[in-house]
């Protein structure tokens, strides 16, 4: 009876091992996949592209430096866009708007 009682113990551990597993990876996947679209979208912007804010304001880049993003958001109000923060959610190529 003792010995039964080890085996339910183990599987049991065994069963929470495999469904924190599975949760690690359904969470965690994702989060990556999104991580790695945001960063090449940064890296593929250029001046001339629209871009929205993550608080949703839209302006075009005016001037890109490694560290900023200049962004004008209309009739001469620019904002200086640190690029290590992510407050970029889109950018729209210059090209693509016109077609």
């Amino acid at each position: 009876m003792n010995a039964s009682s080890g085996m339910g113990m183990v599987g049991a551990i065994v069963w929470m091992v495999v469904l924190f597993g599975i949760m690690y990876f359904l969470m965690l996947r994702p989060q990556k996949k999104e991580q790695k679209r945001l960063q090449a979208m940064l890296n593929d912007m250029e001046v001339g592209d629209s871009i929205v804010t993550t608080s949703g304001f839209y302006g075009v880049i005016i001037d890109m430096t490694e560290e900023d993003v200049i962004v004008e958001f209309g009739n001469n109000k620019n904002c200086r866009i640190p690029m290590r923060k992510q407050a970029i959610a889109e950018v729209e190529k210059a090209g693509s708007a016109a077609e």
